[in-house]
């Protein structure tokens, strides 16, 4: 038997287990991808019209840093500026989820040891991991390169813009193979791929936006190297050897560590415990916010540091102001109420809600993970009630989102100070504050799903996610029809800041949201533990 005898097997298995989620993920990024070419096509028909437009905003150092720098000034690139490097982070999280769930999480709870005890070799759980997610980027980069050819983008550069995407994936396969191989846990092993992410990002950004020599930092990440492909303008197609070789090393690398610790644990073993614990952990909500404590720290900071870019780009926002074709497609995104800042606003907290969505979605699975681990039995044999835990993990599901985007409206009006017509401080914390009503009707489907069937609740709640963010963010701009993109609670959300609050929508998503979360208490209470 051979270190990757079964390989096929569990790759199989793996599809069978992710046949929902990967298929929806990669139609959501083609749809973002697509969506937003179509309407920058549909504003600038010419490359004279889109430099116009758009050539003086994108040039903004902000801009910049967030989207990256424009491979060209011709209407094909100037289409896909935002989602390109948008795109590759999310093809990368793609990536990371798909490695890191069939390789650390089942690790964890201990199936990956049953299925080493058959005819497995001892690779072939990771190689099928990192077959999959394989599979998945390239099948991300070639729907969304299908796509802008089909809306009428060049073909190279469309190519090109897939090959960036894949550059992301393929490095993101590496990183968490790494990573799995390193830790005993599945949190701790999201800790080090989405830190070195993040890393990822904040090279790119210090590279693109420092100029001179220091452009060459940018240099030193993948997704740097996404944008230096040059999509639409150098179409760089080698630099798809550098993240070929990147990943190569990393999958030898995991390889080498893969053969150097036993199932079940890392690399770097965790560190024991205090002999006694503090008084707070004998509580279901103490117990829950010590494990949900460093995402949500995590969030937090990405959240401060986004709301310091948006801050930054309201300078910006007068210039798009002298473009009705800007005007117009903000005004898609972001409704018409108000003026040209608070349509931006509004379409900027649009895009930010749904990620706050994920990260209460993201606790509220926590659930689930702590069930099919075993960690929750424990818990659960005491005197400790069922609704006291599924409590204490709906509360946090519910606030982290609350404290983002309160954090990102106090943030972004700290930073604008104030500058020409932006909100004040209440304005931009109840605009901010109007979006989680729609949030809370996510993160109870989130709930729902982990109180009633924990083995496909990620699937359900990620999947809702992605499509509610299709037909709610894009659905109008793609031309879906309205009952349709209504179907999404984020199609309800009132347009602020600078349009009226009605009490009306808010209250029906609020009603949701309650009963679907005790539709979750029912369930949890009515089945046994998994």
């Amino acid at each position: 038997m051979s270190t990757l005898t079964g390989t096929s097997t569990l790759l199989r298995l793996a599809w069978r287990r992710d046949r929902i989620l990967i298929p929806v993920c990669l139609l959501a990024l083609t749809a973002l991808s697509v969506g937003s070419a179509q309407a920058t096509i549909d504003l600038y028909p010419t490359d004279e019209d889109a430099r116009a437009g758009l050539g003086a905003v994108l040039a903004n150092p902000s801009i910049i840093a967030m989207y990256g720098p424009v491979a060209a000034e011709n209407r094909d690139a100037l289409s896909v500026f935002k989602t390109l490097l948008m795109g590759a982070v999310f093809v990368g999280l793609l990536a990371y989820a798909v490695v890191r769930r069939h390789t650390r999480v089942e690790e964890e709870v201990g199936r990956l040891e049953l299925v080493g005890a058959g005819v497995v070799g001892r690779r072939a759980p990771l190689t099928a991991a990192m077959t999959l997610a394989s599979l998945a980027v390239v099948g991300a980069a070639l729907l969304t390169t299908v796509g802008l050819i089909a809306v009428g983008l060049d073909a190279t550069g469309s190519v090109a813009m897939g090959v960036a995407w894949a550059i992301s994936g393929l490095a993101m396969v590496g990183v968490t193979a790494v990573a799995a191989q390193l830790t005993t846990s599945a949190r701790a092993c999201a800790g080090i791929a989405l830190s070195a992410l993040a890393a990822m990002f904040v090279l790119r950004a210090i590279g693109d936006t420092a100029g001179g020599s220091a452009e060459v930092i940018s240099w030193a990440s993948p997704l740097g190297w996404a944008s230096k492909v040059g999509a639409y303008g150098a179409n760089r197609f080698w630099i798809l050897g550098l993240a070929v070789l990147l990943a190569a090393a990393l999958v030898g690398l995991a390889f080498s560590l893969l053969d150097r610790r036993d199932v079940g644990s890392g690399l770097f073993p965790s560190r024991p415990g205090p002999a006694r614990a503090k008084d707070n952990l004998g509580t279901p909500m103490g117990l829950v916010w010590r494990l949900d404590r460093p995402s949500a720290i995590g969030w937090l900071a990405a959240f401060v540091i986004l709301g310091g870019v948006l801050g930054g780009l309201v300078s910006s926002v007068a210039d798009m102001a002298s473009d009705q074709s800007v005007v117009d497609m903000l005004t898609k995104l972001g409704g018409s109420a108000g003026t040209i800042t608070d349509i931006f606003l509004a379409t900027e907290f649009a895009f930010v809600g749904v990620a706050a969505a994920a990260a209460g979605i993201s606790l509220a699975l926590r659930l689930a993970s702590e069930e099919r681990s075993g960690r929750a039995e424990p818990v659960l044999a005491t005197a400790t009630p069922r609704t006291s835990w599924l409590g204490a993990h709906a509360l946090h599901a519910f606030a982290l989102p609350t404290a983002l985007l309160l954090a990102l409206g106090l943030v972004v009006a700290l930073v604008s100070g104030g500058q020409g017509d932006v909100p004040g401080v209440g304005g931009l914390l109840g605009a901010a504050a109007a979006r989680l009503p729609a949030i809370s009707v996510m993160v109870a489907v989130a709930l729902l799903a982990a109180a009633a069937v924990p083995n496909w609740a990620s699937a359900i709640a990620w999947g809702g996610l992605a499509v509610a963010f299709g037909l709610g963010e894009l659905g109008a701009t793609i031309g879906l029809p309205d009952w349709l993109v209504k179907v999404s609670p984020f199609a309800h959300v009132p347009q602020l800041p600078g349009g009226d609050f009605s009490a009306t929508p808010t209250i029906v998503l609020c009603a949701i949201a309650a009963v679907l979360t005790g539709l979750a208490f029912t369930a949890y209470r009515m089945r046994d533990a998994a």
